[in-house]
């Protein structure tokens, strides 16, 4: 499979989609927390009338960015790793070691931050803010989207792990056949040399003559 195609799979195709989402998410949640802490700093110094409501904003538009960001740094592969124990294990015992961990990934985004988000979402959504007077739930909605898209990467990189597990096999095994031919091919080549060299020492008047004549 060339690049080309490898890069027009499905798969690819959708995390690409989803990796340009997170990024201009967290792109304007920032320039937004830039315009927001600039008037809270103009109003605070030069009208001395601090911004309760800039204050909060920042504090909540901080938090999804955050967020939305670990979930693009999880969807790249890109989070912390301590490898001091999978980098002394054989390639087969590490991608068994690697299944293993995004399924345990999966099970704990499924029940901490999809199902506890959208209980933690409901029980909040009477509450309301200070400043701002919204339900509390809008802020904690962010916990169970980032679960799911956090799933939705988990999936394809168990996809991934599990295909190129199988690629490895199949090259393994036809690296195996390849060299089991050959195998194969000096041992006949060997076995006709010793019935050539068999059949000179049985008829060596034969050979004589041959060479006189």
């Amino acid at each position: 499979m060339t690049r080309d195609e490898k890069k027009m799979t499905p798969c690819n195709s959708l995390r690409m989609l989803l990796d340009k989402v997170l990024v201009w998410a967290d792109v304007c949640l920032f320039a937004f927390m830039v315009l927001v802490g600039t008037y809270q700093i103009l109003v605070r110094y030069l009208f001395n009338r601090p911004s309760t409501v800039s204050e909060e904003l920042l504090t909540y538009t901080f938090a999804w960015m955050s967020l939305l960001a670990a979930t693009y740094v999880f969807g790249q592969k890109g989070h912390m790793r301590m490898g001091f124990l999978a980098d002394r294990l054989e390639e087969r015992s590490r991608w068994i070691l690697e299944i293993g961990t995004e399924c345990l990934t999966i099970a704990f985004t499924a029940v901490v931050m999809v199902y506890g988000g959208i209980r933690i979402t409901m029980l909040t959504m009477t509450q309301k803010t200070a400043s701002l007077g919204i339900p509390m739930g809008y802020i904690y909605g962010i916990v169970p989207v980032c679960g799911v898209l956090i799933l939705v990467y988990n999936g394809m990189n168990l996809t991934e792990q599990i295909a190129s597990g199988r690629g490895r096999n199949t090259v393994t095994a036809g690296v195996g056949a390849g060299a089991s031919q050959i195998s194969a091919g000096r041992i006949s080549a060997s076995q006709e040399s010793a019935r050539q060299q068999d059949c000179s020492r049985q008829n060596p008047g034969e050979e004589r003559g041959n060479q006189s004549l």
